[in-house]
């Protein structure tokens, strides 16, 4: 992780002008002035770029990719190579005539497709993954799904737990180190945690592991949320959902360094593409390097800080993660706009349903958590470049209101 910087207050001043330009550019929540939506990480809202994207692509060209010659049919498929070159820049790819970009339905499939269509090839009898069984389930069923594949073909697998550190979520480098052989084929591991919001530094992931062993990163937390630079970050594949990005649910793409291990291509027969999504996905892509993921990161994490130290004033809410990150002036990294609680009195379903009542639009269940995660319903509020620090004020006094 790296340090929050000026406190959350001077950020959050410094980009207010920025802030209120973009927020206008939302239909939805314009629309709405009466709810404070703060699920972002569920699913992000849509600016206005983005649907007349789609409106245009559908109203001007809406054809199948690779299917025919006719101007339509030709612009689609450019489209789609478009896309995937623009994912490329995206993510400041340094090898994109050697990298690949494979358009998906969303991180869970990117993940699954990894799985399936390419580490089932790529390990041998005895060979070892690891797994990180606190993150979210879908960065830890496909490994298993793999897994087991192999077994009912004769190849024996075996699973690692990914270490964390006691108390802040984050992993545990120093035991990971301990943890590989000369066995360990793959590591699974999250840039952003999707409870706690931390950096999960998967920049020590490789120095722990060494050079050889493939890295794939769900990246479902941080792309459209902060600058993810493949450059450096030395991971293999890395999978994102377009929805959590500004662009439409159904979107998303796994990209593959293709330097360790075979190529990846994913198998079976493609079927026709998501045209609609693809033309949202290049929209969102455009719309979020215009606004500046840094100056989006900036700003969720100073909300993220504001709400923060706001609950760790009030008694009866126990923030989940680290603990030193919890004052706005702290000067130790701050969460990427994902704070996560539960009241020490009311259940988090029946808090979810009371802030609700007040116009607070929350996520209040398990979280989709491994197995190795919280035990116990949370209340989780997500934030993204829509969000005011006037509604992070009104949620912490309908907060205060039930000490």
């Amino acid at each position: 992780m790296t340090a929050t910087g000026a406190p959350a207050s001077a950020a959050l001043e410094e980009l207010r002008e920025w802030h209120a330009a973009l927020r206008v550019q939302f239909p939805i929540l314009t629309g709405h002035p009466e709810l404070v939506y703060l699920d972002s990480a569920a699913t992000a809202q849509k600016p206005r770029a983005v649907l007349d994207a789609v409106h245009t692509y559908l109203t001007t060209s809406n054809a199948n990719a690779g299917r025919a010659t006719y101007t339509w049919a030709n612009r689609t498929t450019a489209l789609m190579r478009e896309t995937r070159d623009r994912i490329k820049e995206f993510l400041a790819d340094p090898e994109p005539d050697r990298s690949g970009v494979h358009l998906v339905s969303g991180t869970t499939e990117g993940l699954r497709t990894v799985a399936r269509d390419w580490l089932t090839g790529l390990l041998a009898d005895q060979d070892e993954i690891v797994v990180p069984f606190a993150d979210h389930q879908a960065n830890i069923a496909p490994w298993l799904e793999a897994r087991d594949l192999l077994a009912r073909q004769g190849t024996r697998v075996r699973v690692r737990p990914m270490p964390y550190q006691a108390g802040s979520g984050d992993y545990d480098p120093a035991a990971l180190a301990e943890l590989v052989t000369p066995r360990t084929r793959f590591i699974a591991a999250t840039h952003v945690h999707h409870v706690y919001g931390g950096d999960m530094n998967v920049h020590r992931i490789r120095r722990a592991v060494g050079p050889d062993a493939v890295i794939c990163l769900d990246a479902a937390q941080s792309v459209g949320h902060l600058p993810v630079s493949l450059a450096e970050l030395d991971v293999d594949f890395l999978a994102f959902s377009g929805h959590k990005a500004l662009a439409l649910p159904g979107s998303g793409a796994v990209w593959a360094r293709n330097a360790r291990g075979p190529r990846f291509a994913p198998g079976g027969w493609d079927g026709s593409p998501d045209t609609t999504g693809a033309a949202s996905l290049r929209a969102a892509l455009d719309w979020l390097d215009a606004a500046g993921t840094d100056r989006i990161a900036r700003w969720t994490r100073a909300l993220a800080a504001r709400l923060t130290d706001g609950l760790r004033r009030l008694p009866a809410y126990e923030v989940l993660g680290c603990r030193r990150s919890l004052a706005a002036d702290s000067d130790v990294p701050g969460r990427h706009g994902i704070v996560t609680f539960r009241h020490r009195g009311i259940g988090s379903g029946d808090l979810g349903f009371v802030l609700f009542s007040h116009g607070f639009m929350v996520r209040s269940d398990s979280l989709c958590q491994g197995s190795a995660g919280e035990r116990e319903h949370a209340v989780r509020v997500s934030l993204h470049v829509y969000n005011t620090p006037e509604e992070i004020d009104r949620l912490l006094a309908v907060l205060t209101t039930l000490q």
